[in-house]
């Protein structure tokens, strides 16, 4: 069974930088098929993808934050993180690290396990 586990500031000022770390265990990243994502969920509202690193270190962004938006494996450690740049204070939300592992059989995939970390506060503020 695959865990994860944020971890990083709770607290960011605006302009700065913020990095978040999902540590993994009970898995590797690197084990075929897996996709390793964060997501988002900023008060009163829905959640936001905001990217996602593949098994093979493939990583896709959403349109909207591409610009400022980083996610990058440490395989020494099974750890994936985010970086966002030039916070404000829209980017205040509930982080989660998020694993979704899947299968090829004829050519078809199939999802086989959709694995959260238990989500970590940041706030923008000064």
């Amino acid at each position: 069974q695959v865990q994860l586990e944020e971890s990083g500031p709770g607290l960011v000022k605006p302009s700065q930088t913020l990095s978040l770390t999902c540590t993994v265990s009970g898995g590797s990243i690197t084990t075929s098929y897996y996709a390793w994502s964060w997501i988002r969920q900023p008060p009163g509202k829905g959640p936001e993808w905001m990217g996602v690193i593949a098994y093979d270190g493939t990583t896709h962004y959403s349109a909207s934050r591409k610009s400022r938006t980083d996610i990058f494996a440490d395989t020494s450690k099974n750890q994936f993180s985010l970086q966002l740049n030039s916070v404000t204070p829209e980017n205040t939300a509930v982080y989660y690290c998020n694993a979704v592992s899947g299968t090829y059989y004829r050519g078809t995939y199939s999802q086989t396990g959709d694995y959260w970390g238990q989500g970590t506060q940041v706030a923008v503020s000064s």
